[in-house]
């Protein structure tokens, strides 16, 4: 064996003693940063409730959505769990809340009959915790950073589920939503012989051949790279194979939506699927109000998937597949306008891609997978971009309405 001479001894000693103290300078460096965008996040989500009073935030706003300060103490609850609990051992700051603001143990339906913590004790709870999880991270670093992520970009999420009920109570804030107008560019905008009346409906809407992005037959890499966070639903990237397509340039604006809706839209039953038109004759369902109230050339606005699918019928198109919809997003973005600002719903169910793993639990996605969601894409002008990118998956029912969702038209290349 050889031998090791005092001096390469002391010089790895040395080594070690500042690779440890490199260690200790750079975790909370770490911390620092993470503390400073949890920060920020806070401090928006406090922005967007503060020109509600608390028995606003206390009331329930719609019987499909929570309480406001429910989401504001699940927020609380949720970084508690994962960051002072889990990543830091800590025990819960309040154990007796676990189940009130656990998603699947009181769900939405539930939530305004039970008793919740009223908004002065919520916004304590917040306090509280951030003062715990910023002492924690601190002291222990971040890790590998995955679950403080997971945390910010939870709270971020939140604050559009909160500004979806904002909108069906009418008390978003001032200057909301942004949704703003396409260019108003001739050759993407519904020509006059697209224009319906009550006796017929165009197939060509579009008309304009540069109203369409052709994409050639061709397989990319769907889905996120192992580097960097990304939900459990975005992995593994695989191969993906898809025929030659066109996708509209931009999405369905206001004054088409209302051009479908009073050519008959909701009166043709041959544009839509029996259980979207079962739907909507249940529910006397015409256009969302916003599409009337919005700027004509701003992407129509709190469109169903039933809706989405019977206007695509009605236009001699189809939705995109989810496939279709990354592909375009992330090889032909700049030919494509209006890209977050609706949500945008694909034909695609929602389900695991090749190879999935649930994680860090398998309530976040896994639960969800099968016929009853189906996958929305791009993120919409109350998603932060930190979420939205371009392989981030939503999902929701069908007939949903609340969330800030329209439609891009995709057709097959004959």
């Amino acid at each position: 064996m050889a031998s090791t001479s005092p001096t390469a001894t002391a010089a790895s000693s040395a080594a070690k003693t500042a690779a440890s103290s490199a260690a200790k300078t750079a975790a909370p460096s770490a911390a620092t940063e993470t503390l400073r965008d949890l920060g920020e996040t806070r401090r928006a989500t406090e922005a967007l409730v503060a020109h509600l009073d608390d028995a606003t935030l206390q009331r329930s706003l719609s019987p499909i959505m929570s309480p406001l300060v429910w989401d504001l103490a699940h927020i609380a609850a949720y970084e508690d769990l994962w960051l002072a609990h889990r990543h830091a051992g800590l025990p819960l700051l309040r154990p007796d809340l676990a189940a009130l603001y656990d998603a699947f143990e009181t769900p939405r339906a539930v939530r305004a009959e039970v008793e919740l913590l009223d908004a002065p004790a919520a916004r304590e709870y917040m306090a509280e915790v951030r003062e715990r999880v910023a002492a924690a991270l601190i002291g222990r670093g971040v890790g590998d950073g995955v679950l403080c992520e997971l945390v910010l970009r939870h709270e971020l999420q939140h604050c559009e589920t909160m500004r979806q009920t904002m909108a069906i109570a009418g008390i978003l804030p001032p200057g909301e939503p942004r949704l703003t107008p396409l260019p108003a560019d001739p050759a993407t905008a519904m020509s006059a012989e697209s224009v319906p009346t009550a006796g017929s409906f165009p197939t060509t809407e579009p008309a304009a051949d540069d109203a369409w992005v052709a994409l050639p037959a061709g397989t990319f890499a769907m889905g996120a790279d192992a580097e960097g966070f990304a939900y459990d639903n975005e992995r593994p990237r695989h191969a993906v194979h898809t025929a030659a397509y066109r996708i509209a340039r931009r999405p369905a604006t206001n004054a088409s939506w209302l051009h479908f809706s009073e050519g008959g839209g909701y009166e043709r039953r041959e544009w839509w699927s029996d259980e979207g038109w079962a739907w909507k004759e249940e529910y006397d369902i015409t256009h969302h109000p916003a599409v009337a109230a919005g700027h004509p050339q701003a992407p129509a606005c709190h469109v169903s998937w039933f809706e989405a699918e019977a206007f695509a019928r009605a236009h001699g198109a189809r939705l995109p597949s989810e496939a279709e919809w990354e592909r375009a997003a992330r090889h032909a973005a700049p030919q494509l306008e209006g890209l977050g600002q609706v949500w945008e719903w694909t034909g695609t169910r929602f389900d695991g891609y090749p190879g999935f793993v649930a994680y860090p639990y398998r309530e976040y996605s896994e639960v969800f997978f099968g016929k009853d969601y189906l996958v929305l894409r791009g993120g919409s002008w109350a998603s932060s971009r930190r979420v939205a990118t371009a392989t981030f998956r939503n999902w929701d029912h069908p007939q949903r309405r609340q969330i800030f969702a329209g439609v891009r038209l995709a057709r097959d290349v004959d």
